[in-house]
């Protein structure tokens, strides 16, 4: 438009133009500080709820640290200490936005608060950044460095050098800006309010971020006595009659610092010598062969009240074994061609300390074993291990028979047999093949099988559907027919071994 000589009509184009482009951008600007405005309201409704909430954490905190001083003592230590930082820091943020709006008659009349004066004044002189600049930058940085001091090095950590950062920023053209300039230097009132109140959120989410993270969790739901549960934990898990009770009843949450008022089993007070680190020591005697149970309770201080939870324990005591339990977990066989489940061990042995050999045997986890048998109509498992305090091991030989997969029988539509069904089913049928009385719930997939339509040659078919030569075949059968479907083939799903007998199956013709 500033090109070349332009005549009186041009020029007044030129300027109708300006004046409109003008007028678009004061709507428009409109449109973002209501915006502004807005969102500075959700901000501070956001932030007393805030407040409230971690106020009521506090409390929480504060009467557990007076019923567990060991226990919640630190964590009340770092809390208060943030939080005094957090109030200071909070309060001189909420003096500033009141010293920004405190000539404006209407605080909601956002349209109008297109000025960035204040903030020009206050933060910036001739250019540079005002004292009061600096200290508005410093109380930032002092903030975030004592709340990584009081928190120590956490996954919070890094959230709070992010959260509030004062490193400076590229503008869009790409040039290195102060951050204090790159925020608030320029922009209207109500855009620097809104920043501001988004420092105050900022601080509140902190507040809350180091209460979760010091106490492990929900402060509420963690630090209740009620969360704890006991469980009775013997050094091992039967005992032999002469031997010493070994073991100890703990709660879920242990902790060092942890103490009750009084634990009590089988009727009887335990010594409070034997309580400590949230647990109580069992060294009594273990009494004769059988089955015993252990009864009691523990019971903690909580406000006003005393909070008990109850112990329930069991364990056995055993004669000594002479010789190793081996169970078949199917029957007193193994298949072959299948991966046979077995469970092997010996009475008062640690399963990690028993041995077993055979051909194709293999240990899975502790007790369980899996068998793969090869050729052959038996095997003969070897199991050896040594008793806890026993003077000799103790050797068990397990014969077991090797057996081949029973034949399996010809199915259609999950039946085996004689199926009725009307001729127009009949080439929609699948074939498959299944072992209805096996122990071991095995699938089959079978690959071809042959089918004889009466009056018909055999047709040989690859595959579980009929082709579409079978169909024309088929299609010649009359009712009362009895179609045969035989020579099928099928093998192990997951494996490669081959079914070696599959009965066939018969469809009668109804109609």
């Amino acid at each position: 438009m500033a090109g070349g000589k332009q005549s009186p009509r041009q020029r007044m184009v030129n300027l109708m133009y300006l004046v409109f482009i003008a007028m678009l951008a004061m709507n428009m600007s409109k449109e973002v500080l209501s915006a502004f405005g807005l969102m500075k309201e959700k901000l501070s409704a956001s932030n007393i709820r805030a407040t409230e909430k971690n106020e009521a954490s506090y409390d929480v905190l504060a009467q557990k640290a007076a019923e567990q001083a060991k226990q919640y003592g630190e964590a009340k230590q770092k809390t208060d200490t943030l939080r005094t930082m957090a109030d200071g820091f909070y309060a001189y943020i909420e003096d500033l936005k009141t010293q920004m709006t405190s000539d404006l008659e209407d605080k909601t009349a956002y349209e109008s608060m297109d000025k960035s004066g204040f903030l020009d004044q206050y933060f910036f002189a001739n250019g540079k950044i005002s004292p009061k600049g600096k200290e508005f930058v410093d109380k930032i940085n002092e903030f975030r460095e004592k709340s990584l001091e009081v928190l120590g090095e956490s996954e919070l950590s890094e959230v709070i050098k992010e959260r509030f950062s004062t490193t400076d920023k590229k503008n869009k053209e790409g040039v290195t800006v102060n951050w204090l300039k790159y925020n608030y230097e320029g922009f209207p009132l109500i855009a620097s309010l809104t920043k501001l109140t988004q420092i105050q959120a900022d601080i509140k989410t902190t507040e809350s971020d180091a209460l979760s993270a010091l106490l492990q969790g929900e402060l509420q739901s963690a630090v209740s006595m009620t969360k704890y549960e006991a469980m009775v934990v013997f050094d091992k898990g039967a005992y032999y009659p002469g031997e010493k009770l070994s073991g100890k009843v703990i709660l879920g949450k242990k902790d060092p610092n942890l103490t009750a008022e009084k634990v009590i089993i089988n009727g009887e007070e335990i010594a409070e010598e034997k309580i400590q680190a949230g647990q109580v020591i069992l060294d009594g005697p273990v009494g004769n062969v059988g089955d015993k149970e252990l009864l009691g309770e523990f019971k903690f201080k909580e406000a006003d009240s005393t909070v008990t939870i109850p112990i329930k324990g069991a364990y056995a005591v055993i004669p000594r074994p002479n010789e190793a339990l081996v169970s078949a977990d199917k029957m007193n066989v193994v298949y072959r061609g299948l991966a046979n489940p077995l469970t092997i061990s010996i009475p008062g042995v640690p399963g990690n300390k028993v041995s077993a050999k055979a051909p194709g045997l293999r240990r899975v986890k502790g007790d369980s074993y899996i068998m793969s048998p090869g050729n052959g109509s038996e095997v003969n498992i070897v199991v050896t291990g040594t008793p806890t305090g026993a003077d000799k091991g103790v050797r068990s030989v397990k014969k077991f028979r090797i057996k081949d997969i029973p034949p399996a029988v010809g199915m259609v539509r999950g039946q085996y047999g004689t199926v009725k069904m009307p001729k127009s089913s009949v080439g929609r049928v699948s074939v498959a093949a299944g072992l209805p009385d096996f122990l071991f719930d095995l699938k089959l997939n079978v690959s071809s099988f042959k089918i004889k339509v009466p009056g018909q040659v055999a047709i040989p078919i690859s595959g579980t559907t009929m082709t579409s030569r079978a169909k024309a075949a088929l299609a010649k059968a009359r009712r009362n027919d009895v179609i045969t479907i035989f020579d099928i083939k099928a093998s192990v799903s997951g494996s490669n071994y081959k079914i070696k007998k599959v009965l066939p199956v018969s469809i009668e013709i109804t109609n």
